[in-house]
């Protein structure tokens, strides 16, 4: 198979040994991340042609212009950058968890003398324990609703003492145990947090029965108001056990992983097994799987979700066997501290558990194709409306919608927002501090927003020296422009476009359509007319262009209230004596929050490289 000399020059000074290889376009990209044994070898292997009957294998093999290489000690190293190297790069041929996104995790922060129930999406290693991944947020905090009335836990950041003078809401509904008034021990406090993580984990009869004990022994000592409130918890956590799916008597913990795909779409099902029972499943979509054998689908997804896992079981069942398998288990072993096999049940109860994954997730497959189509159609109807509404020369593929944000004229800043075929494109959105304002004038920081983003535009079309981060969004110009507000921001909208020469005929391509949507009653200003646009109440069009006004609001704001909380933990150091820039940096970098320094010590104070013994004095004084 012919293929470029320079590429096949390079193959030949690969080394023989374990590593990773990466492969780059024309345009430098990482399009493809590998591991092999012999680096050599393996990639040779792309060029012969045998190889090529494979459509990916040929579509990869076309568009590498450069090749990388890094060596490593064995090739358990190989596989875990390997992992690594995906996640940062995210190569399109790459089979990859779909949305660049972190997955939510249940926290427990266990550190602390009275631990807090969280949802975050990072796991840290700051003494916490951690739960999951999970795919959807909002699963998440419907479990935690359920399980607090179980285990009422404590939410709120404040500092617990035991002396306040009245608890919150939460302890009057009977969702929180109340230590901040002194209601509950910190060992009777930890104990419940105990069992909620032993709940979470699939231990739920060591619970009840903690549960049991705890309750005899309070009736015992006639203390009957807790005993009372242990019964309450001990019905509800019954209540929820009764839900569980026993599927397996040996109780063994284990994780049941099968997949489904139909043409370029794919997606894993995992059954999550703790004491036998059926603890719960999660889905998890695919990328770049087309054209792929299954059981690199299979050690693909392996290698990137028990990457991010909290829990990694003694036993993985798997539909088929996979070439990895061996280094796979290696590196799950190092995970779990313990023995792990990935294992292919032939026949038996472990089969139909794996035929029962594989049902469910050609099951979920279908749903979302079908969500997914029905999604899309609803997007093309949306821009057709907005194409003929707005007498616009092409459906607005591409929408761009400007917001600012500010307080009395604080804290000013504007935000830009993305939605490309009806969907918001996250990674091409781009906030602004403007800076040539004073006061409050909504019409003059739109102007400085407006003209930063299209000088940007202008310099990647041009000589002009760059400045700053000019790629992605930038280059592309807005089939529909959108500004939130009336005639006053519209009429800031067109004098800037015509400043950049963009305001012409709807011919041109390098016309930029502008509109501007007011609140009140949701009507579109346009340029040279008089009256406003009032689309159907229904129609998915105003669907559209509401949901990007609203994701372009809550981008400004929220980018502004995080400046205000910042220039507001500022003032208030920077009023303490001896407390300067350097400090205040020092601090916030120690404690993380104002919170956190006004909870700290003279000690700890003290301990902050920078920060002398009287100056934490005075902190601590003035906090």
């Amino acid at each position: 198979m012919e293929f470029p000399e320079h590429i096949r020059t390079q193959i030949e000074t690969l080394p023989r040994k374990p590593g990773v290889y990466l492969m780059h376009d024309a345009g430098g990209t990482v399009i493809y991340v590998g591991k092999a044994v012999d680096l050599r070898a393996r990639v040779r292997s792309y060029y012969h042609a045998s190889a090529w009957e494979n459509p990916k294998v040929r579509a990869v093999v076309s568009d590498v212009a450069d090749l990388e290489f890094i060596v490593t000690d064995s090739e358990l190293e190989a596989l875990i950058l390997e992992a690594n190297l995906i996640k940062q790069h995210r190569p399109r041929y790459n089979v990859r968890l779909k949305d660049d996104k972190r997955y939510p995790y249940i926290k427990i922060t266990w550190a602390d003398p009275f631990p807090r129930v969280l949802v975050t999406r990072r796991m840290e290693q700051d003494g916490s324990r951690y739960f999951g991944p999970f795919t959807s947020a909002s699963a998440v905090h419907q479990t935690l609703d359920l399980l607090r009335k179980s285990f009422p836990y404590l939410t709120c950041n404040r500092e617990i003492t035991g002396h306040d003078e009245r608890p919150c809401l939460y302890y009057d509904i009977k969702l929180c145990l109340g230590p901040c008034i002194g209601a509950v021990t910190q060992d009777a406090y930890r104990a419940m947090i105990r069992g909620l993580a032993r709940f979470l984990e699939g231990r739920s009869e060591e619970v009840i029965a903690d549960l049991e004990v705890r309750m005899e022994a309070a009736a015992d000592e006639w203390d009957f108001e807790q005993a009372a409130s242990l019964r309450d918890q001990l019905q509800a956590v019954q209540r929820v056990v009764e839900r569980q799916k026993i599927v397996s008597s040996a109780g063994a913990d284990q994780d049941v992983i099968a997949f489904a795909r139909e043409e370029s779409d794919a997606c894993v099902q995992v059954f999550f097994i703790r004491g036998g029972k059926l603890l719960g499943r999660e889905y998890f979509v695919l990328e770049g799987a087309q054209d792929e054998d299954e059981r690199e689908v299979m050690a693909a997804f392996l290698k990137q979700f028990y990457e991010e896992a909290a829990y990694v079981p003694p036993e993985v069942l798997l539909p088929e066997q996979i070439e990895e398998a061996l280094v796979i288990e290696q590196w799950l072993k190092g995970k779990r501290g313990a023995k792990v096999t990935l294992r292919v049940p032939r026949r038996g109860h472990k089969r139909e558990l794996v035929a029962l994954a594989a049902e469910n997730a050609a099951e979920t497959l279908a749903a979302l194709r079908a969500q997914w189509q029905a999604d899309a159609h609803k997007h093309e109807q949306a821009l057709a409306e907005l194409q003929e509404a707005l007498d616009l020369p092409r459906p607005p593929a591409r929408i761009e919608c400007y917001d600012i944000s500010t307080t009395q004229g604080t804290e000013i800043v504007g935000s830009m927002v993305v939605f490309v075929h009806g969907v918001p494109r996250k990674s091409e959105y781009r906030r602004f501090i403007v800076r040539s304002v004073q006061g409050q004038d909504d019409y003059a920081s739109m102007r400085e927003v407006l003209q930063r983003r299209f000088r940007r535009w202008q310099m990647t079309t041009s000589a002009l020296p760059p400045v700053g981060r000019t790629e992605g969004g930038w280059v592309k110009l807005p089939d529909l422009l959108i500004v939130d507000g009336g005639k006053g921001q519209l009429g800031v909208a067109v004098e800037v476009l015509k400043e950049f020469d963009l305001l012409r005929p709807a011919s041109d391509r390098a016309s930029v359509p502008v509109a501007a949507l007011a609140k009140q009653r949701e009507e579109i200003f346009l340029p040279g007319r008089t009256r406003p646009i009032l689309l159907p109440r229904r129609s998915q069009g105003l669907f559209l262009v509401q949901r990007v006004r609203d994701e372009a609001h809550r981008f400004a704001v929220t980018h502004h209230r995080a400046r205000r909380r910042k220039a507001g933990v500022a003032s208030q150091l920077d009023s303490i004596p001896g407390v300067g820039p350097a400090r205040r940096k020092a601090l916030l970098k120690a404690f993380g929050s104002l919170d956190a320094i006004r909870a700290a010590s003279v000690e700890q104070l003290a301990a902050v490289p920078g920060i002398p013994r009287t100056v934490a004095q005075a902190i601590k004084e003035h906090l």
